[in-house]
């Protein structure tokens, strides 16, 4: 007897609205980083061409999430049966690639001006700076008023870059007044540092979605506890946990009753587990409902498996 449900993460209004936000954001973004590049290169500084890439980075992300947002709502087919949510960690991963590159290439272009730095136009610092505050800002603004997870996540990214450009605003106005040249190149590499510490956190967290790893955010011993909890509940097996994408996550288990447990008391503990495990936001769950131990024909499997692996071994 086994229990399926779907859940939907997020309302109609706010489905329409995070692509629009998400698209305003990309081409503010985009449109953005090209002006920033030819000003990096203007003003000389690598400061500016470092945080250029950083919202490259920024960019390549919005556009994948734009992309894979209307992508990833396509429904289940004969190919993928699940979805296409996990085709979201493919920009996960092309933005990996591209971040790890030019903040390579921004260390090896930053790290020779501590030794000998070049001067900077402290005023085309300072105008970039406001400009990409506004820009920014208001992106972050934007993002940030959307209840759906993608587009709050991206929003955090946005306001990341505010700080930046803040930090650029000082840099700008200290060069003004002093000939404190080397601070550019020292903020350059503080930049990238930063944004390598990230990359790395999220591949590591990409891989281990690759990997079907248990969610992070869920407690897995705990659920299982919470089920085990239940009256009517005798033990708890084959439970597996895993998440489409980071926010969408799949949970089977096999819940044994009593053998002598009525249709009726069944479907209370159907209606029960249904109403304990949705606090967890699942996308998809299956619970099959087993009258005994003797009722599932998995464990009867893995038995069988074992019973053929000891003839084997002794043989």
């Amino acid at each position: 007897m086994p229990v399926h449900q779907h859940q939907n993460g997020s309302s109609a209004a706010s489905g329409k609205e995070a692509p629009n936000n998400l698209r305003l954001a990309f081409f503010l973004n985009i449109g953005f980083t090209l002006l920033e590049i030819g000003g990096g290169l203007w003003t000389n500084s690598i400061a500016i061409l470092s945080d250029a890439l950083h919202d490259l980075g920024d960019s390549v992300s919005l556009g994948l999430a734009w992309y894979f947002d209307a992508y990833a709502q396509k429904a289940p087919d004969a190919r993928f049966s699940y979805g296409y949510r996990r085709f979201s960690m493919l920009g996960a991963f092309i933005n990996t690639v591209v971040l790890i590159a030019g903040s390579l290439w921004v260390l090896a272009n930053a790290i020779p001006r501590l030794q000998n730095p070049e001067p900077t136009r402290a005023e085309g610092m300072l105008l970039f700076a406001l400009v990409g505050i506004v820009v920014n800002g208001f992106a972050a603004y934007r993002l940030y008023r959307n209840q759906s997870l993608n587009a709050q996540v991206a929003s955090w990214h946005m306001l990341e870059d505010v700080l930046g450009w803040v930090a650029v605003l000082i840099v700008s106005v200290l060069l003004l007044f002093t000939d404190w040249i080397i601070l550019d190149p020292i903020l350059s590499i503080l930049f990238t540092l930063f944004i390598l510490i990230n990359v790395v956190r999220n591949l590591r967290r990409t891989v281990r979605l690759f990997l079907q790893a248990t969610p992070e955010n869920i407690n897995l011993p705990a659920l299982r506890q919470q089920i085990l909890d239940l009256e009517l509940v005798q033990d708890v097996h084959h439970t597996h946990l895993w998440s489409l994408d980071g926010e969408h996550h799949v949970l089977t288990a096999h819940v044994v009753v009593a053998p002598e447990t009525t249709k009726e008391e069944a479907a209370h503990l159907k209606r029960e587990l249904a109403r304990r495990i949705k606090k967890e936001e699942f996308e998809h769950m299956t619970i099959e409902i087993e009258f005994g131990e003797d009722d599932c024909d998995l464990a009867a499997a893995d038995a069988l498996g074992a019973s053929a692996g000891k003839a084997a071994t002794f043989s």
